[in-house]
Parts: structure tokens; sequence; C-alpha cells
């Protein structure tokens, strides 16, 4: 049996690797001597990282001039590669820095090399062969270093490119849906513009926005708002071609850009297939409520313009049209609308100064209970006394209020101002009551059930006394909402009637679930009955099913004697209108409830004409 034959001089450079193991602490100290010589330290926390590096890189040479393979060695001295890595990618030291520690190690440990081999007397030779293993040890450690922050390198660089990238997507793209913005949007019709010109082909804009998505955003939450907006945008991408060009200008802004093929029937047919296309309700992820119904409106602008802006300008205006019109519709631009919209615009710019301003007022129209004609309330009615407009009616601008919203703000006024006003009347003597006019924009907030509670403590008006006038088809907008919030101003004591009855489209079935007190008959009824037997039949139907259901009816509009007569014979409750009283203004309408009190019959001064129509 042959043995495997000890290499000569092995014994010596076993115990020479022993002795240098047993004196790690001793390089460790003299690399980091060389290190405060050179005047060049980095933070404590980075040159303990390097003590580690000395430790581990000394124990790995150590064990493999003691015997140990190869292999181990490396697998000790994976730490020090780590320790490597972790200082290229935190950026921790420069690549000079790391090299010079390197070196003042492998200098240290030849020191402590030589001091050993002196001790254990051994021979030249067998130094020589240690000395050349630490070499190599340096020169992997080197090599391992290098790696290391090269793979850094790179990585930070692919790292900087993805950034960049992001950076220059976000710059022309939307974040939270990823449609081109209007940078890019801009960018492109300037192109499309260019190559309308030259090919002598159509070009359109197509301007989208979604009706009432503030208050949506206000009932679910932005996050449910986000969610609508990013499904709106898909549902606008499908519908077009890939030539065309869809965008999100902002907030709750689409725009699609169609060229030549996709005009081929028209722009308005683009438009109607996005008007479908949103006609689905959407179903949007933690919103307890059923699928939500949108609409929007669109404005078109088509043909060449001087730049693009100049086109989406055109096709904004259009919408703005569109709204005006109706909504959930489609407007095509014309050259006198840019004007209408200066004036609209106007008119916003001073409806928004006028309440803080103090140029809203209110008037009051009594009414009467059509038994004995005995005031029984009025209604409280507003009016715009504009410095350059003079007296404003209410169908001048409470469209925009409700339009831009501002009937939020003006209509909390109206309540805490009519409330106010009830009292004053109460403590004078006059138990009448004050009804209010609420816009569906008002019901759509939770916050309108505080601003009656809060109208109501502040004013110290009696429940009762107040009620709440609300249109048919502000009811119908999301009834689940509405009745929750009516059921909620019920609870406080306040009365609700509908206005304008009749000419809605709530239902006998809708009526049994709304608490109503009171079923307001709209003027165009009255008018019919004097007038043909048609007439006559639908205002008896209309007070017969407020008897039914146990709810008062008023009529509005009275201006005959014989409307008076005939609302008499079907039994209606209560009535107001130009035969009794013209809306007054709160000192006429203290007058007036006084003269009522001290004759029992109507002030002639405050009994208007018929108007004409």
């Amino acid at each position: 049996m042959s043995t495997k034959e000890t290499p000569p001089g092995a014994d010596e450079l076993r115990r020479l690797g022993q002795a240098l193991n047993g004196r790690t602490e001793e390089v460790v100290a003299a690399m980091l001597a060389r290190t405060v010589d050179s005047g060049c330290a980095l933070d404590a926390t980075v040159e303990e990282r390097f003590a580690r590096v000395g430790t581990v890189s000394t124990v790995a040479v150590a064990r493999w001039m003691a015997g140990e393979s190869v292999e181990v060695a490396r697998e000790v001295g994976q730490e020090s590669w780590q320790i490597f890595a972790q200082l290229a990618s935190q950026r921790a030291a420069p690549l000079n820095e790391v090299t010079k520690r390197c070196l003042r190690w492998c200098d240290a440990a030849s020191e402590v090399l030589s001091a050993c081999a002196a001790e254990l007397g051994v021979e030249t030779v067998v130094l020589a062969r240690a000395q050349a293993m630490l070499q190599r040890s340096l020169n992997v450690t080197l090599v391992r270093m290098c790696e290391s922050f090269e793979s850094e390198r790179r990585r930070a660089d692919e790292e900087l490119a993805r950034r960049q990238h992001e950076l220059a997507f976000l710059a022309t793209h939307d974040a939270l849906t990823g449609l081109p913005n209007r940078t890019l949007i801009l960018d492109r019709v300037e192109q499309m513009l260019m190559r309308s010109r030259r090919d002598r082909t159509p070009l359109a804009a197509l301007f989208i926005d979604l009706d009432n998505f503030k208050a949506i955003n206000d009932t679910l939450g932005h996050a449910a708002g986000d969610q609508l907006l990013c499904s709106v945008a898909s549902r606008l991408t499908a519908v077009v071609r890939d030539t065309d060009a869809v965008g999100r200008l902002g907030g709750d802004e689409f725009v699609v850009v169609a060229s030549e093929l996709s005009l081929a029937s028209g722009p308005e047919l683009i438009a109607e297939r996005l008007l479908e296309a949103l006609d689905h309700p959407f179903k949007l992820e933690g919103a307890p409520q059923s699928p939500l119904k949108v609409t929007a409106s669109i404005g078109i602008a088509s043909g060449d313009r001087d730049c693009a802006g100049d086109l989406l300008r055109d096709a904004d205006i259009a919408m703005y049209q569109a709204k005006w019109d109706g909504r959930h519709r489609f407007a095509v631009f014309e050259s006198g609308m840019q004007t209408a919209v200066q004036t609209r615009m106007e008119l916003e710019m001073d409806l928004r100064m006028a309440l803080e301003n103090d140029e809203f007022f209110l008037v009051y129209q009594p009414t009467f209970s059509l038994q004995d004609m005995t005031p029984t309330g009025v209604e409280a009615l507003i009016r715009w006394n504009s410095p350059t407009r003079g007296v404003v009616g209410p169908d001048d601008f409470i469209g925009l209020l409700e339009e831009t919203g501002l009937i939020v703000e003006i209509g909390r006024w109206v309540l805490e101002e009519a409330c106010g006003q009830g009292v004053r009347w109460r403590e004078a003597g006059h138990p009448i009551g004050v009804a209010v006019n609420v816009s569906a924009r008002q019901l759509d907030g939770n916050e309108f059930v505080e601003d009656v509670r809060r109208a109501l403590r502040e004013s110290g008006l009696e429940p009762d006394a107040l009620t709440i006038e609300i249109t048919e088809t502000a009811l119908m907008r999301d009834t689940d909402a509405t009745i929750e919030r009516l059921v909620a101003i019920k609870e406080l004591g306040v009365r609700i009637a509908i206005d304008d009855f009749g000419t809605g489209y709530s239902s006998m079935a809708h009526l049994q679930h709304f608490p109503v007190d009171a079923l307001k008959i709209d003027r165009s009824f009255i008018a019919q009955m004097t007038h043909n037997h048609e007439g006559e039949t639908i205002l008896h139907t209309l007070v017969q099913l407020g008897k039914a259901l146990a709810i008062e009816t008023l009529a509005e509009g009275i201006e005959q004697a014989q409307e008076l007569s005939l609302l008499q014979g079907e039994r209606c409750d209560s009535g107001q209108g130009f035969l009794f009283a013209k809306p007054l203004n709160a000192h006429d309408t203290a007058a007036f409830l006084q003269e009522w009190t001290d004759r029992g019959s109507f002030p002639r001064s405050t009994v208007a004409q018929p108007q004409a129509g």
C-alpha cells in the first residue's frame, strides 16, 4: 500500500500558518495603524468593516497555510467579498481607498508572517512560499473587490437608466391612468395638424368631462374616484382606433384626437360611441353602493387651427356648451360659443364674489290654508343684487351655482338666513313656518344634514317650523342615498316637501319610501285646469294622491280667483301665488303679516297682477 508523501517543509508551513492565525489581531492593528498614519480616515462604521475584512482575510490565508484546502480559505473569505459588495452598493468608500486598505493589510500580514518565521526558525524557502500564498490571497481579494464594485456600477447604471425612463414617461404621461398627459397630447396634436395640412385630411379633438365627478369624489372618497378615472380611461381607449390619441388633461378631463380613418363618418359618431361606452354602470371595488352610473359631456372641434392649443380650447368651449344644454351629450364648436363662454365665465366670477360681498338677499312668498285663507308660512326665495347687473332673478344664476358647486355654500347661507328670519317673525307674534329650496347638489353630500342641524341650533327655530323643499328630479338622482339623508333630516323634526310635483319621474311607489310631508303641485297644472277638462282631471288626481298618502297638497302659482275656487272645490290644502301676494322682502313680509293680523284680509299693496303667459 502506497502513502502520499508530505511535501518538503509542509510541517514548517503549517506551524507558520498556525502562528499567523494566532496573531490575527496584531495584523489588524498594524493595518489600522498604517491607515491612521496615512491621514485618510473614513466613517467609523466603515473603518470597522475594513477591520473585519482584515480579520477574515488573515484567518483565511492562515488556515490555507496550515494545511486546509484553498476552497476552505475561499469559503472563509466570502464574508470579505460580501463586505466589499456592501461598501460598493452603499457608496460608503471610494474604490481607491478600498484598494489602499487591501494593500495595507497585505503589508501588515507580511510583517507579522516574517516575525513568526524568525521566532519559529523557519527556513527561508518556506517563508517565501508563505509570502507567495499571501500575495495570491491579496490578488484574489483585489479581483473579487473589483468585481463587486463593477457589478454595483452596472446595477447602478441600469437603475439610473430605468429611473430616467420612468421620469421621461412621467413627464409625458398621467401617473394615475398611464394615458398621455397634456404635454404629450399637445405635441401629438401639433404633429397631427401638420400631417392634416400636408395630406389635406380631417382632424378633430373631442374634449370629455365627467358630469358631477366632484360629488362622486366627495361621497365615495378619492380612492374610489381614482379607481373610476382609471376605468373611464380604459373604456375610452377601447373605443378609439390605434391611430388616434387618448389623453388625460387633468382632473376628470380627457381628450380624444381623431384623424383621417376614424373621421370617415364624422366626429359625432365617435362622440356617440364614447358616450355609449360610459353608459354601462361602473362597479368600484370596496364601494358599498350599487354600480355607479356616470355621464359625460363632450365638446367637438374639427378642422385646421394655428396650433394644438387652439384646437383643444375650442373643443373645451364646446364641452361647456354641452353641459349647459343638459349634460350627457355632445356639442360641436361654433364661432359664437367663445363669446358665450366668456360671458358665462364672467358671471361665474361675479357669483364667486357675491356671497363674500353680501350681494345675495331673500324674499318671501306667503302660503295660505285654502280652507280658512289664513297665512301658514312663507317660502324663502333667493335674489342677487349685483352692482353691475342690478337685481338678478334665480333663473339666471341658480343653474350656474349648481354646476360650479357654489350652490352648497350659498344654500347653507340661505338656510341660516331663512331660519333666523323665521325666528324673528315668530317672536313678533306670527306663528308661521318657513320653507327653503334645496338643490340636488346639496343633497349629494352628507354634510347637508349637519347644515340643517346647525341652522336650527344657531337660530333657535323650532324644527317643525322649517320645511325643506326638494324637486322630484333631485329625489331620483340617487334614491338610496337621498332616502337616508331625508330620514336623518326628518328625525330632526323638519318637514319635507316635494317641489314642482308632477313634472319629474317619481311614482307612488317612490313616494311611499320618501318621508314626505307635502306635495307642491306645479304651476303648469294649475294653469291647465281652467282651460280644459283634462287639466282639471289631472289636478284632481294629484290632490287625491296626496290625500291617499296622508300628505299635504299645496298649489303653486295661483293667479286667478277661478283657479282658487276650483282648488278649494278639490279640497287642496294650501296654496301660494300672485293672487295672494308677490314675493316680499323681510320688512314688507312683516308688514303683510301684521296687517293680516289686524284686518284679517290681504293687504292690497302686496297683491300682484297676474303675469302674462
